[in-house]
């Protein structure tokens, strides 16, 4: 398998940001960790090996990337409207030098995929639907989508368009609707230990009152908010969308 990891000193975020790209050629999935995790992640629980025969057979491209939650949201010394603006300039980093670096890497302005586990769906569902021009699919798994708990009672423009289950439930007045309803939106989650099925639940019905088609896909509540259960996700949702 091809695999590249590139660094580069984000002219957005003034820090570094690490990117691993997993395979030769198909759909890049710009794939985005958990919580406080990094770009390397994918390969310490084994998603990459679970997903390599997507790879090497060119269904799809794994675009690694690393999030910043410890420097905004997780971030408790700052100020709300500090954390909210970090996840903006976040947002740059990923239209202004991430999405230019895969269109690079895959030779040219191909649509891109977002995918996410638990707050990484978070991170994919943001991008996906603030950026539906350029972001035509999105997996999200255990997701955790609703970000109000780290406003802390701050509110402002930023604040709505940074939470998907705020601005996506009135996307019957987005330019973008036909956009949105053109794409593959998929949300997923298990029924059993650790899971959040009301997170998901949520996402489902701020969909519905967008008039937004996608996929609401509840596993059986043996399906645990793990690993194990994303890969299986990932290679059902794979065969289904990109073969």
């Amino acid at each position: 398998m091809k695999v590249e990891k590139h660094w580069w000193h984000s002219p957005s975020l003034g820090i570094p940001m690490p990117v691993a790209v997993y395979g030769h050629w198909g759909t890049p999935l710009l794939f985005f960790p958990t919580a406080s995790a990094d770009f390397e992640e994918l390969e310490r629980f084994g998603m990459i090996d679970a997903l390599a025969h997507h790879i090497e057979a060119g269904r799809v491209k794994i675009v690694s990337c690393n999030a910043i939650n410890d420097l905004s949201w997780f971030d408790y010394g700052l100020h709300p409207g500090e954390r909210v603006w970090r996840q903006e300039l976040y947002d740059r980093y990923l239209v202004r030098e991430l999405v230019p670096f895969i269109w690079n890497n895959c030779g040219g302005r191909v649509p891109i995929g977002t995918v996410g586990a638990s707050m990484g769906a978070y991170h994919a569902m943001n991008a996906f639907g603030r950026h539906p021009g350029i972001f035509r699919s999105t997996i999200t798994m255990s997701g955790f989508y609703n970000i109000s708990r780290y406003h802390q009672g701050e509110w402002n423009e930023l604040c709505y368009f940074h939470n998907p289950t705020c601005y996506l439930a009135n996307a019957w007045h987005s330019p973008d609707k036909w956009l949105l309803d053109s794409a593959s939106i998929n949300v997923i989650c298990g029924q059993g230990p650790w899971e959040r099925v009301e997170f998901a639940t949520q996402m489902h019905e701020v969909l519905n009152a967008g008039g937004i088609p996608h996929t609401f896909d509840l596993w059986g509540h043996d399906v645990s908010h793990d690993w194990p259960w994303w890969k299986k996700q990932m290679n059902h949702y794979i065969w289904k969308l990109y073969s």
